[in-house]
């Protein structure tokens, strides 16, 4: 169920109602392990999903950017990446006093 939930943080397009509210309707399903609640449930089902959306709302307003301009997330996880192994590669082996 959870597969269908995708990035909403994008620098580009600011996510819009129907996203949030999707992603928390998939969530609140997994979650509850319910894809349609019985009737006695189905108040407290569409207040999580109301709720997880007003907060999920909230959140995207105020996370900062905190990966380069330009790059996804995964693309500023590779560069991350490639440059711890550039620095380990970078000391000589023998260096390190180990005493």
């Amino acid at each position: 169920m959870c597969r269908s939930i995708k990035v909403l943080r994008q620098e580009s397009t600011p996510a819009a109602a129907e996203e949030i509210a999707a992603a928390s309707l998939q969530f609140v399903r997994k979650v509850s392990g319910y894809r349609k609640p019985s009737k006695a449930n189905q108040e407290a089902f569409d207040a999580a999903v109301r709720e997880i959306a007003a907060t999920t709302d909230r959140l995207l307003q105020v996370v900062t950017e905190s990966y380069p301009q330009g790059h996804t997330v995964r693309e500023s996880a590779a560069i991350k990446s490639a440059a711890r192994g550039q620095a380990r590669q970078a000391v000589p082996s023998g260096t390190l006093d180990n005493s």
